[in-house]
């Protein structure tokens, strides 16, 4: 019987590739322990252990974290992104909806529910943005937004540094944590709280953890970093302090710091969810921080959903569909090499 030409020419690429395919043992990956003897191939189009997240059923545990809008391609990106959400069963944060508390010019970037279907869909405004509408009492622009953006909740980010070094920021009057206070006091529908490129302690960390929170993302040191980006938009360092913009946390840190707080036996918890996000750089970075996570977490991009998004849709969905095979090979070949983050 003949041989089969793929096979002639599969073996043949093997030789020629063998020396370039050797790799050091020093860059071997030790977090994980692979078990080569338990799963199964995921089948085409079959992703990665659904998972109920925000009190609906998510296909996949990844988040497309909150990035643009307002502005010349955020329409075309953000249906990208909402289309593929629906598509494979995520959940999506909006960028900042500033604009829409004064203005409808721009609302058709962010009216997104129609792509997503019944996926957990959020609405973004800054802490001083909400800060301003609890002390003038515009509450209810607020309320009005979520409701017309069919939106499950309101994501409140903080960026106290970022404010600072923006020429133009808003510099906050009180902390951020009697505004959250005030706004979980409304009661007015789901909250998530999360940093913006410089992640969070762990007395913050735990501060918000004790609060009824839907969600805390971590917004972590190491993906866009807000802070050095307004820096950036300077001709010169007005405000000085450069250097602040280098402090923060990671989200493997902050991954203790929540597995920190759960350990304790003198706090009560009542906000157990949270979207891993902060220089998440592929699926396997995410599935490890998961598994190392005490509370209920999926993982969160933006950069990478952003960049994916730009072009046609067909890029994006391929994009996604390559993060998810990832992540369900990564469920049935891949153990943690150790326990959870202390």
């Amino acid at each position: 019987m003949d041989q089969d030409p793929s096979s002639i020419e599969r073996k043949l690429a093997h030789i020629d590739l063998t020396v370039e395919a050797q790799i050091s043992s020093v860059l071997k990956d030790k977090r994980f322990n692979y078990e080569p003897l338990f799963g199964s191939h995921p089948t085409p189009g079959e992703g990665p252990t659904k998972k109920t997240f925000l009190g609906k059923t998510l296909s996949a545990p990844l988040w497309i974290s909150s990035m643009t809008g307002g502005t010349g391609p955020a329409r075309h990106i953000n249906q990208n992104l909402a289309r593929g959400a629906g598509e494979f069963g995520l959940g999506m944060g909006l960028g900042s909806c500033r604009s829409l508390l004064s203005s409808d010019e721009f609302f058709s970037d962010f009216d997104l529910r129609e792509h997503l279907g019944d996926q957990p869909f959020y609405a973004n405004l800054g802490i001083a943005q909400i800060e301003q509408s609890l002390l003038n009492g515009s509450w209810d622009k607020i309320e009005k937004l979520v409701s017309r953006l069919k939106a499950d909740g309101l994501i409140i980010h903080l960026n106290p540094m970022q404010e600072w070094f923006q020429p133009e920021g808003d510099l906050l009057v009180r902390s951020p944590l009697e505004t959250i206070d005030q706004a979980i006091h409304k009661n007015s529908f789901p909250l998530i709280v999360k940093e913006v490129g410089q992640g969070m302690g762990p007395k913050s960390l735990e501060a918000l953890m004790g609060r009824k929170l839907e969600a805390i993302e971590f917004g972590a040191f190491g993906g866009t970093n807000f802070s050095r980006l307004e820096q950036l938009r300077q001709s010169e360092d007005k405000k000085g302090f450069r250097e602040m913009a280098l402090i923060g946390h990671t989200a493997e840190e902050m991954v203790g710091f929540v597995n920190n707080i759960f350990n304790k036996n003198d706090i009560e918890i009542n906000c157990q969810q949270f979207i891993i996000s902060g220089g998440i750089q592929n699926a396997l970075q995410g599935h490890h921080l998961m598994n190392r996570c005490m509370g209920n977490s999926v993982y969160g991009q933006a950069k990478a959903m952003l960049m994916a998004a730009k072009g046609e849709y067909s890029e994006f969905r391929e994009f996604l569909s390559s993060q998810l095979e990832g992540l369900a090979m990564a469920e049935r070949y891949l153990t943690p090499s150790e326990g959870k983050i202390q």
